[in-house]
């Protein structure tokens, strides 16, 4: 675990309350895996104000991106960070994604959740398939950038029809996943988002009887298992995300 003092290269606004914030970690840049997070000093908080966990989006190159949303006091201060300026970032933490993937990768985000599989994406050798869903066509979030990683495929829903297949993102999922039962190719269920969808790529990679790795967002505290605050419940009892966590087996889940 590294504690930097990085230089921001870039912090650009991308609509919809969404930004893109790429700093100069040379350090964690070449740490970092697919899936783990870093915790972020927010410049103009008050000294005893908590770091902030945000996932990453790519590490590259000597570099760090995080794509976060505004919601609330501490991302606001965020958004006043300008290129020049310096913010202190702890990480790498947690526990990622595997490596590898037996069969073709199939990677499901809703909202911000997409951040870890462009990470994922980039890294993980094979074919992939990503699915990103959305209530309407401005919450599909980062599909250029997508678009830019040789070998992945694009599947997208909207809830309102406004691009892709009308209706959750489970949908398109579904239909490749009867495709890849019907041919007897191996498939693996890679996912981050919303609980709900959590829940449904779990049940999914269950009943297939494939792997399935759950990425659990969970409000987060010190992000080094000291306060129990980002508990998920498992079959060994409840475990926290930023530790033993936040990626998961499905089959260690258990769900409310």
């Amino acid at each position: 675990m590294l504690d930097e003092c990085c230089k921001v290269l870039s912090h650009q606004d991308i609509g919809s309350g969404y930004r893109y914030l790429i700093v100069a970690a040379p350090q964690m840049s070449a740490e970092l895996t697919p899936g783990q997070f870093v915790h972020v000093r927010v410049p103009a908080l008050e000294e005893s104000a908590l770091r902030r966990p945000f996932s990453v989006f790519d590490a590259a190159d000597g570099t760090v991106s995080i794509l976060y949303k505004t919601v609330g006091r501490g991302t606001t201060a965020l958004n006043r960070v300008a290129e020049g300026d310096r913010i202190d970032i702890l990480g790498p933490l947690g526990h990622g994604f595997p490596g590898k993937c037996e069969g073709t990768a199939l990677l499901v985000g809703g909202g911000y959740g997409v951040a870890p599989l462009h990470f994922l994406a980039k890294r993980l050798p094979g074919r992939k398939i990503l699915f990103v869903g959305g209530r309407t066509k401005s919450d599909l979030l980062a599909i250029d950038r997508f678009g830019l990683i040789p070998g992945v495929e694009l599947k997208l829903a909207t809830n309102d029809g406004t691009e892709g297949v009308k209706g959750f993102v489970t949908v398109p999922l579904d239909e490749t996943i009867a495709e890849l039962r019907a041919k007897g190719e191996k498939f693996e269920l890679f996912t981050c988002g919303p609980d709900g969808l959590l829940k449904a790529v779990t049940e999914r990679a269950l009943a297939c009887g494939v792997p399935g790795w759950i990425s659990c967002d969970r409000h987060m505290i010190c992000g080094v298992g000291a306060c129990y605050a980002c508990i998920q419940k498992t079959v060994r009892g409840n475990s926290r995300c930023c530790i033993e966590g936040p990626v998961f087996a499905a089959k260690d889940l258990i769900w409310e």
